[in-house]
């Protein structure tokens, strides 16, 4: 995988049309901590601590974030398993800077997760040793995409996945050793492969396993126009990864343009209410399914950025939560991930 491969998917993010629709922020005393975030610099887009913190920065009480692998920063010379290494090094640096208090109070980068390459096997560990060290504390686990699909019009993940790659052989050696050193891991894949979660989880019962965005319900290509004929499916496969204990999941990534919601094509940004009426029914499938103690809400951003806002999109979410009680919003919006994270106290 290379830096290339993914900002090859990434579309620039346009600023003045986000800014077309501005709302008072909701709840702004309620701790925050943002679990899935990146940090990239690319010709036609950067997203650095600056950009960051002036979304965290946009009115909610964004306490601390966790940083997901991008392909981001890689060595560029030595052997290619580890050039990933190169990120953890970058955001750690990243995290140290915000640490110092120069920037404010928002731990930014307080959890980092990198990518290694489970399909070394044994030797992945190597390559883990690495990334742990390079973290200084912070390096928490590992994403190694899955999102795989037959159809020209979806792209695979970054990684270029074959099928299947969760029950690969090879790649379960690698996550053996990824679990014997108690580090997390991030199971991004589409709605048609959430059975390969299952498998995973079940093979692996001790692992602290996460699942991306929802479970990856796909609306683009051969699955366009289809949101009501495909979620009784996805929502029974939720169900099922639900049903293993050792997996959390994150409520976010749904304005990606994968899930088809074509919110970049209109002609103001969505309001917190027009995001919260389409995305509701994943986000309360996942709530009931896994129950707050085992969810997270998450921007996933600059990725989601091109839907709506920063500070919308966390609107939106307390609007999906506002049923909630106070304890269970304390899960939802900060809980669950620090302890899923095992990030420090404040």
């Amino acid at each position: 995988m290379t830096a290339n491969s993914v900002e090859s998917r990434m579309t620039a993010i346009d600023d003045a049309w986000l800014a077309t629709t501005q709302e008072e922020i909701l709840e702004p005393d309620l701790p925050i901590v943002d679990p899935h975030h990146h940090l990239w610099d690319f010709p036609f887009h950067r997203y650095l601590l600056h950009e960051l913190l002036e979304d965290t920065g946009s009115g909610h009480n964004v306490r601390a974030t966790v940083f997901v692998e991008c392909g981001s920063m890689y060595r560029s010379a030595g052997p290619e398993a580890e050039a990933p290494i190169g990120e953890v090094e970058f955001v750690n640096g990243t995290a140290a800077m915000s640490a110092s208090g120069r920037y404010g109070e928002t731990q930014t980068c307080a959890g980092i997760v990198g990518f290694a390459d489970l399909t070394l096997g044994a030797a992945a560990e190597d390559v883990l040793l690495a990334e742990i060290a390079a973290g200084n504390g912070r390096f928490r686990g590992i994403r190694h995409a899955a999102g795989y699909d037959p159809s020209p019009d979806v792209r695979n993940s970054h990684t270029n996945p074959p099928p299947g790659l969760y029950g690969d052989a090879a790649f379960r050696e690698g996550f053996a050793r990824l679990t014997a050193l108690d580090l997390t891991f991030e199971a991004w894949l589409y709605h048609t492969q959430l059975a390969d979660v299952v498998g995973l989880a079940g093979a692996f019962p001790e692992a602290r396993i996460v699942l991306d965005h929802v479970g990856g319900p796909l609306g683009i290509g051969p699955y366009a126009g289809r949101h009501e004929e495909i979620f009784p499916g996805w929502r029974d496969s939720v169900r099922a990864i639900a049903a293993c204990e050792n997996v959390h999941v994150k409520l976010g990534g749904l304005g990606m343009k994968v899930y088809g919601f074509d919110f970049h094509k209109q002609d103001r940004a969505p309001g917190s209410d027009r995001l919260a009426a389409v995305w509701r029914p994943y986000i309360e499938t996942c709530i009931e399914a896994f129950g707050p103690s085992r969810c997270m809400f998450e921007s996933n951003f600059p990725v989601d950025k091109a839907s709506c806002s920063y500070a919308v999109m966390w609107n939106a979410f307390k609007k999906l939560a506002s049923g909630a009680s106070e304890g269970e919003k304390a899960d939802l919006f900060a809980g669950t991930a620090r302890r899923f994270y095992k990030l420090d106290g404040e």
